[in-house]
Formats: C-alpha cells, sequence, structure tokens
C-alpha cells in the first residue's frame, strides 16, 4: 500500500494539521470549555455542505426542454453568479444554451475557458480536499468528470464548424488526445489502489469518441489534398464504433476515392437527440475495492482505522433517463434521405467513465464518515464528556448533524443529450429544403421543423439541431448562414 499512501499524504497535511489545532492541546484549567467550542467551530463548519446542485438545474432544464431559451439563459446566469465556486458546471449549460440559440462562436468561447480550468482544477489543493473531508465533494472544484473533459473537445469540434471551421480539425485532434490521457491516468490509479504484491487489475474498455476522427475525415475528403488521411479516419471511426451504421458505407466510400459528382454538394447534419445523462443522490453499501482504497486515505492522514461494519454512504449515479425518440427523419425537397445514425452514445459514454472510478467515489465517502466520528470521539476525549453530560449530548448531536449534512455531488453537465448522430446527404447544388422530424421506432413523430439551405458544388455544408423528444429546441444552425 506504499504507493497508495505516498500519493494520498501530501494533499491532506493541512486536515492533520487542522486536528492537531483543535485537539492535541495538553488540558489546562478551562481548557474543556473552550475545546467544546473549538470542536463546535470544526462541527458547524461541517454542516455548511452544499444543497444538490441537480435541484438548482431543474428549471433550468424544464425551460431548454420547452424551448425557453431566454428564461434558461437568464437562469443559469442567475446561478452562476450566486455559486461562482461551481460557474464552470454552469458555463456548460450557459455553452449548450447558445449553441442552441444560433451563437456558436459564444459558445465556443465559453466551452474553451472551461476546458482550461478543468485542466487546471485537476490539481486539487490540500486546504480544498481537507475542506471536502469535514463536509463533502463539493468543497472541491468542480473539474469536471472523464466524460465532460472528453465531450467539452467535441462540442468545441461542433460549436467550430458551424461558425468558422478553421479550428475543427485541432479539436478533433484533441477530443483523442484528452482520451489517451485519461486512458493513462485511469491505468496508473488501478496500479497505486493495488496492495504491493499483488498484480494490478486490467482497466476496463471504455467507449472511444468517434466524433474526432469523423471531422478529420470529413474536412479532408472536401479538401481532397489527402485521401490516404480520409481512409486512415474512416477506418478509425469504424474501429471506435462498430455498430455505426454508416461506418463501413463511409469508409468504402474512401477507399475507393468517390468523389462528391459534379454539380453536386455534401451536406454533413448532425443532431442532438434525447435528453442525456445526470446525476442523482444515492445511498450505497461500499464495495470491497473502496474500503481498501478508503483505508488507504485514512493511513495516510491519521491513525484512525475503519470500523468493521460501514453503513450505506451519500454518493451520486449517473443516470440515462429513457428518451423516446431514436434517431431524426431528414428529407430534401420532398425526398425521404434517411434517419440520423449514433456517432457519440453520449448516456454510455458517461455511465461507462463514472463507473470506472467509482469505487473511488465510494472510498472518499467512507473515509470521511470514518475521519468525521473520529474527529468526535477525540473531542469528547479532550473535554471529558464522560463526566460532562452537556458536553456528550451536545457533542453526539452535532456528530449526527455533521454526517446527516453531507450531500452527494451531483454537479454535472445537465443539457448534454443522450446521442449525437449524423447523416451524410449528397444533394444537387442551389436552395434545398430540408425537413427534420423526431422519429421512433414507428417512425416519424412530433412537429416538423422546415429549413432552407443553400448547396455548393463539392463543398460541405454543415447542419445542427437538438431534438430532446419531440421538437427542435432552438434554432437549426446552418454553417453556410451563420451571420454572428
Amino acid at each position: 500500500m506504499g504507493r497508495t499512501t505516498a500519493r494520498w499524504f501530501p494533499r491532506h497535511t493541512q486536515f492533520m494539521l487542522l486536528l492537531s489545532l483543535t485537539f492535541d492541546h495538553s488540558p489546562r484549567p478551562g481548557q474543556p470549555s473552550r475545546m467544546l467550542w473549538m470542536a463546535g467551530c470544526v462541527i458547524v463548519a461541517g454542516l455548511c455542505g452544499c444543497a444538490s446542485h441537480v435541484n438548482r438545474v431543474v428549471s433550468i432544464r424544464n425551460n431548454f426542454y420547452a424551448g425557453h431559451l431566454e428564461e434558461a439563459r437568464a437562469q443559469a446566469q442567475d446561478m452562476r453568479d450566486k455559486h461562482k465556486a461551481d460557474r464552470d458546471v454552469f458555463d456548460l449549460d450557459r455553452a449548450m444554451i447558445e449553441l442552441c440559440a444560433g451563437h456558436p462562436k459564444e459558445s465556443e468561447r465559453i466551452l474553451r475557458r472551461v476546458r482550461d480550468d478543468f485542466d487546471l482544477y485537476e490539481q486539487k489543493s490540500a486546504k480544498e480536499f481537507a475542506a471536502s473531508l469535514l463536509t463533502d465533494d463539493t468543497k472541491i472544484a468542480y473539474e469536471g468528470e472523464d466524460h465532460e473533459k472528453i465531450l467539452v473537445r467535441t462540442f468545441l469540434a461542433i460549436s467550430n464548424l458551424m461558425h468558422d471551421g478553421g479550428d475543427a480539425e485541432a479539436y478533433a485532434l484533441q477530443i483523442g488526445e484528452k482520451q489517451q490521457e485519461l486512458a493513462e491516468k485511469h491505468l496508473k490509479k488501478l496500479e497505486e489502489n493495488t496492495p504491493d504484491g499483488e498484480p494490478a487489475p486490467e482497466a476496463p474498455e471504455l467507449p472511444q469518441v468517434a466524433l474526432g476522427p469523423y471531422v478529420r475525415a470529413m474536412l479532408s475528403e472536401e479538401s481532397s489534398l489527402d485521401t490516404n488521411e480520409v481512409v486512415r479516419a474512416r477506418e478509425m471511426v469504424v474501429s471506435y464504433v462498430p455498430e455505426f451504421r454508416d461506418g463501413a458505407r463511409d469508409l468504402e466510400r474512401a477507399v475507393g476515392d468517390t468523389a462528391c459528382a459534379p454539380d453536386h454538394g455534401i451536406i454533413y447534419l448532425f443532431t442532438m437527440v434525447g435528453r442525456g445523462p445526470i446525476k442523482e443522490e444515492s445511498n450505497d453499501v461500499p464495495t470491497q475495492v473502496s474500503l481498501l482504497i478508503a483505508d488507504q486515505i485514512i493511513s495516510a492522514v491519521g491513525e484512525q482505522t475503519l470500523p468493521p461494519t460501514i453503513a450505506p454512504v451519500k454518493v451520486a449515479k449517473v443516470v440515462q433517463p429513457p428518451n423516446r425518440i431514436n434517431s431524426v427523419s431528414a428529407s430534401i425537397d420532398g425526398d425521404q434521405m434517411g434517419t440520423t445514425a449514433t456517432l457519440v452514445d453520449v448516456g454510455k459514454l458517461a455511465e461507462a467513465h463514472y463507473y470506472s472510478r467509482y469505487h473511488e467515489v465510494l472510498a472518499m465517502a467512507v473515509a470521511r464518515r470514518t475521519i468525521k466520528k473520529a474527529a468526535v470521539y477525540l473531542a469528547k476525549e479532550k473535554v471529558q464528556a464522560q463526566s460532562n453530560p452537556f458536553a456528550d449530548f451536545a457533542l453526539t448531536v452535532g456528530g449526527i448533524a455533521w454526517e446527516a449534512s453531507e450531500a452527494a455531488d451531483t454537479r454535472g453537465w445537465s443539457l448534454l443529450p443522450e446521442k449525437i448522430q449524423v447523416l451524410r446527404m449528397e444533394v444537387p447544388v442551389g436552395t434545398r429544403t430540408l425537413k427534420l422530424q423526431a422519429a421512433d421506432s414507428q417512425g416519424p413523430f412530433g412537429a416538423p421543423e422546415i429549413v432552407s439551405i443553400e448547396v455548393q458544388e463539392q463543398r460541405n455544408t454543415y447542419v445542427l439541431a437538438n431534438l430532446p423528444d419531440d421538437h427542435v429546441v432552438g434554432q437549426v444552425l446552418v454553417s453556410s448562414q451563420y451571420t454572428e
């Protein structure tokens, strides 16, 4: 366990200093009352846990899905102003609102800053970690879940495509780079959390986001400068998502070097389909792996040990709500062109990444509860609570309230879609009428959306629509019509 101890200890020194300042004083006349007051201060500080984030965003989500973007924008901004420590998580939703409202450049600007903040927040301070052990994980700067770090880059590429396209390929490359970085970190954590002398378990196979190579292939195909790059990127898409309906067809076209026909252009329809994953609070029984990690954390910060039995602890769980919509039906000038196909399953991506580190989430909750109990016991000893019924009662009640104040960290990107889908359409040049409509297993349903598109010869036009259920939310964006 030496590797893990070395990893955790430097970040927790300030917590041990806090305990020593509060409890490690020799008794002197009048000292018990002073120690009781100090212990009370620590407990009161612990009662200042954050309210559930998922409850804060209910109204934002409701307005967004109803198409009331102005209201959703104002509420997200208000929450951002009130909870400055959580500005990044509210900015994720603001970026989605701006994108659907027809402001992809503003969405890109917001996402770029969040991306940089998340990279910075991966280095938690000892002070933040100490505060989280005394309250809950919401006291740590929100660094974003792994899937969110990947999806920030994904939506950066999409946002850029819709207004300029000049940086889309760079963002597409960042998607792959971030996935590789996260995979390496995950493998390192598995090794650190494995007792010395035991083999580390194999890292779980996590979904790969194929939008990066898809965008690179799409751009290279239009420029016709490097057909080998098109083939490589299309092969990568098929490798990442073998079930992607159009993957084999796209690869066959790339290998055959079949260019766009004369007097035709390409429309790439990107759709955000369904309501995406959210976090909900849950009471879970710790696993054996989480208890091992918790024991290592506790051993690193003091002399406490895990109790023989552990009651369920409050944690957040990623939940993908059910959606009726499966895809989006598209027609051009009345001719049916097909339905969109899933390129990125956001719901499965979120669940896979979150549960790959779920043992750590449980471990933190267990360690926090154990350390809080130990702090209360130490306080009782120092104030000689066995001979002071008032002190014993006050500390017991305070300790119970301290534990009850814990809140699961339900912060997260709440306006994600369940899926990112795409449909490639080769159509004659000129002004075309595109009709979009939600579709389920029985066919199209809901309100259709119609948009006019100017198709240029052998050029790509990008269209983006968000259909969380039976209607488009916000605007249907067309890259060639961007005027912001």
